[in-house]
């Protein structure tokens, strides 16, 4: 039997807690991403990296206890296979997500590889499995989207409310939303020719 699939997600984090047990370089590469999210970030380790300790979240030194998980709503484990173990059966416990850093059997939750531009946010995840790949697969689609893609974020928006307002049918806006980008570019074709 085939495994189930994922279910992707994107959350709002801002004012939650999130644990980070671990504060080697793995869990350093999670904390800015997380305090941009505007997560209320709190680190548990023996040891910590200089880095974490300058990026302002709460930093305690000391190994993980299970009452760290109170009041999470998420958990990177970056620790050791031992200790990303226990949290993750703790977490479990708990109805907690736990992202196992490149340890799948103890994740409950993958961080993909993300691309964010002008607003738009792309996330691939390959289960776990080959996050190498993830991290290819995202610089590609880099150089693939629109330069201007801001603008295309910009006519959606301003669709979207027209589409409410005259309550158009949800399968009917994606092709007159195809039609109002395909316009940005007919414009500007139309003012390159003016000029020339």
């Amino acid at each position: 039997m085939a495994a189930p699939e994922l279910f992707p997600v994107f959350l709002k984090l801002a004012g939650r807690r999130v644990l980070v047990v671990g504060a080697g370089p793995v869990a350093a590469s999670k904390i800015g991403a997380l305090v941009a999210a505007g997560a209320d970030v709190r680190v548990v380790a023996p040891d910590v990296r200089p880095e974490i300790i300058e990026s302002g979240v709460a930093v305690e030194r000391r190994a993980f206890e299970p009452s760290d998980l109170d009041d999470a709503w998420i958990v990177v484990a970056a620790a050791t296979p031992a200790v990303n173990r226990e949290v993750a059966r703790l977490a479990e416990a708990r109805h907690v997500f736990v992202n196992a850093v490149d340890d799948p059997p103890n994740a409950t939750a993958y961080l993909g590889g993300i691309v964010r531009r002008d607003g738009v946010t792309l996330a691939i995840s390959t289960s776990g499995h080959a996050p190498a790949l993830a991290g290819l697969l995202r610089e590609a689609l880099d150089t693939v989207l629109p330069p201007d893609l801001g603008r295309w974020l910009e006519t959606a928006q301003a669709a979207r409310a027209r589409w409410a307002a005259d309550r158009v049918p949800m399968e009917a806006r994606r092709p007159l939303l195809l039609t109002a980008l395909n316009a940005l570019y007919e414009r500007r074709a139309v003012g390159a020719e003016v000029r020339s």
